[in-house]
C-alpha cells in the first residue's frame, strides 16, 4: 500500500507530521477482534515456528565476517586502510545486534531461558551493550509505541520527538532542536557511544538489575578483547581513529535501521485508550524492498508485523505481512509502507517540524533568512 495514510474522516494525513491522538481515542475506532482474528490465521499457518536453519546460516555468515575482519586487521598492519576494517566491524556488530534483538524477543531458540542466555552473550559479550537495560526500555516501547509518557523511545533526549519537549528546550539543546531534522543523521555518529554509556549507567546504578555481575563481566571482557589489540598493535592516533570509525558506523547503522519504524507516525496522547491492533498498526511503518531490506535491516523493515507478533522469526514476517495487509484493508485501517529513502525524508521533515516549536515565536522569518545568508 502507499506510504500515505487516511484518517477515519477521510482526510489525507500529511506525511512527516501526524497529529496527536485525542484522549478519548476517538480518531481510532475500537477494533475488538481485529488482532485475535489475524493471530489465529498466523498460528494455523505455522508462522510462529522457529527457523533454526535461517538463524544458523545468518550466524555462520556473521562469524565468517568477524574472522575476515580479524585476518584483515592482522595483515594490514600500520595502514590507514585499517579504517575499512573498523567500518566492517561497525556493520558486523549491528548485524549481531539484530540477532540479539530477535533472541530477546524469543525468536531464535525454542525456550525462553535459552533465548535469554544467547541474547545476553551477544548483547554484552559481543556488542557491548547491557541486555537488561535494552529489555527494560524496549519492552516498554512495544507495550505502548509512540504513546506520550509511556514509550521511552520518544522521551526527551538530544532530539525532541514531540512538540511539548521541543518547547521546553533551552541552551545548546534548543539550538540543536531548531534544526534537529538536518542534524539527526550526523548526530547518529555518536549513538554507538551513547548506547554503551546508557548500558553502563544502568548497570552501575542503584536500582535492581537482573544479572548485573554477569553483564558487567561480559562487557569488561568484551572491551578488553577489542581495545587492547587495537591500541597494542596500532599507533595511538590510528587506534583512536579506528575506534571512532567503528563507533560511528555502528551508531549510524543502528539509528538508520530503527528510525524509520515509528518516527513521523501518530503520537498517542497520554490518556488515550486503544485496542492492541490499532495501537500497533497505526503507529508503525514498514519499509518496502523485500529480501534485501530484510537483510539490511534485520527484519525491522516489517515493523507492523513485528509489533503484532514480536516472537515471530524473521523469515516468516513477509508472509504475515500479506495477512495483516488484508485485515487492514477489510477493516479500513491505514497500513503504512514506504521506501527506505522516503522514510528517511519523512523522519527528517517530521523532526524539523517538531523543532519549529523550539524557535523564538517573535523571530521575524525574513530577518532569520537573511541572517543565515
Amino acid at each position: 500500500m502507499a506510504s500515505s495514510s487516511v484518517s477515519p474522516s477521510g482526510t489525507a494525513l500529511r506525511e512527516g507530521f501526524r497529529p496527536t491522538v485525542p484522549r478519548d481515542g476517538s480518531s481510532f475506532p475500537h477494533l475488538t477482534h481485529a488482532y485475535t482474528q489475524v493471530a489465529a490465521v498466523v498460528r494455523d499457518r505455522g508462522l510462529l515456528r522457529r527457523a533454526y536453519g535461517f538463524y544458523g546460516g545468518v550466524g555462520a555468515v556473521i562469524l565468517a565476517g568477524f574472522a575476515g575482519a580479524l585476518a584483515g586487521f592482522i595483515l594490514l598492519g600500520h595502514s590507514w586502510f585499517q579504517l575499512l576494517i573498523a567500518g566492517a566491524l561497525g556493520i558486523l556488530l549491528t548485524q549481531t545486534a539484530f540477532i540479539t534483538h530477535e533472541a530477546a524477543h524469543k525468536q531464535v531458540l525454542a525456550g525462553g531461558p535459552a533465548n535469554d542466555r544467547l541474547a545476553r552473550i551477544l548483547a554484552c559479550g559481543v556488542v557491548g551493550v547491557s541486555l537488561s537495560w535494552w529489555n527494560t526500555k524496549h519492552n516498554r516501547h512495544h507495550a505502548n509505541p509512540n504513546k506520550m509518557g509511556k514509550d521511552p523511545d520518544i522521551d526527551m533526549d538530544t532530539i525532541s520527538f514531540v512538540e511539548e519537549d521541543a518547547v521546553s528546550a533551552t541552551g545548546l539543546r534548543a539550538l540543536i532542536t531548531r534544526r534537529q531534522g538536518w542534524l539527526f543523521f550526523p548526530l547518529l555518529t555518536l549513538e554507538g557511544l551513547n548506547l554503551h554509556r546508557l548500558g553502563l549507567q544502568h548497570l552501575l546504578g542503584r536500582g535492581e538489575v537482573k544479572g548485573r555481575a554477569t553483564e558487567l563481566t561480559l562487557i569488561a571482557v568484551r572491551f578488553l578483547a577489542f581495545w587492547v589489540p587495537v591500541f597494542w598493535f596500532l599507533p595511538i592516533g590510528m587506534a583512536f581513529a579506528f575506534v571512532g570509525v567503528q563507533l560511528a558506523v555502528f551508531g549510524v547503522y543502528m539509528g538508520a535501521s530503527f528510525a524509520p519504524n515509528h518516527k513521523g507516525m501518530p503520537v498517542i496522547a497520554r490518556d488515550a485508550k486503544l485496542d492492541f491492533f490499532s495501537k500497533q498498526v497505526r503507529t508503525s511503518r514498514n519499509v518496502a524492498g523485500g529480501w534485501w531490506a530484510t537483510s539490511l535491516m534485520g527484519g525491522l523493515n516489517y515493523q507492523v508485523e513485528h509489533h503484532l507478533f514480536p516472537s515471530m522469526p524473521r523469515p516468516h514476517l513477509a508472509k504475515a505481512r500479506l495477512l495483516v495487509r488484508e485485515q487492514c484493508r477489510t477493516l479500513d485501517v491505514p497500513y503504512t509502507e514506504t521506501s527506505l529513502f522516503r522514510s528517511y525524508a519523512i523522519v527528517v521533515r517530521y523532526l524539523n517540524e517538531v523543532g519549529l516549536a523550539a524557535r523564538d515565536p517573535f523571530e521575524c522569518h525574513v530577518v532569520s533568512r537573511f541572517r543565515r545568508v
